[in-house]
């Protein structure tokens, strides 16, 4: 595929969506670390070696093979403004064939959230993905009791399909997860869908 070739740029309003570098690294463990009590709830507990270089390192390489692979795009935000690394979004587990599908995965800093970051970055990749993949159907999950999320994901097209049974270890316990999905072409809901 040609987009394995090119290197990873998804360009939104204030954003740049990358994929992470070596240079990253501590900036990346700055902000994870400062927001580490705003993540803990939602995200599967972290190993020992979390915040460590060698883990970064082992985070871009695994980046890259992902993008050459063609089964993950995952990227860092960074405000054009100030160069400031926000958050990082993942599409994940791509998977060809009839199922031309993708699974969304996202953070954000906690000093950065409320801003409508995460929203553009969904809605940039999301786009990416139907028209430089070719994929027709992003799905994403999410805690139940996490509003914020189930919120953006609505906000960025979104819709509800139901309740996934101890679907991801969050913070160390099986957790239901809410999931959502976006379709190329969303006929979900039409009166006049045939």
């Amino acid at each position: 595929m040609l987009w394995r070739k090119r290197k990873i740029c998804i360009e939104t309003e204030r954003m740049t969506l990358r994929l992470p570098v070596h240079s990253d690294y501590r900036e990346w463990a700055a902000l994870r670390s400062s927001s580490l009590e705003f993540l803990t709830p939602w995200e599967p507990a972290w190993a020992t070696d979390h915040l460590t270089r060698k883990s970064f390192t082992n985070r871009v390489y695994w980046a890259q093979r992902s993008v050459n692979n063609g089964n993950a795009v995952p990227v860092f935000l960074e405000r054009r403004e100030d160069k400031a690394l926000l958050g990082a979004i993942t599409l994940d587990n791509i998977r060809r064939g009839p199922a031309q599908s993708g699974t969304l995965g996202y953070w954000m800093g906690q000093n950065y959230t409320r801003n409508g970051y995460m929203r553009e970055a969904i809605m940039g990749l999301v786009h990416f993905a139907f028209l430089t993949l070719d994929l027709s159907r992003i799905e994403a999950a999410c805690l139940p009791e996490n509003t914020a999320s189930r919120g953006v994901l609505e906000k960025s097209g979104f819709k509800y399909e139901g309740v996934a049974q101890s679907y991801l270890q969050i913070n160390g316990r099986w957790r239901n997860h809410v999931l959502f999905s976006n379709l190329r072409s969303d006929r979900r809901g039409r009166t006049d869908a045939g």
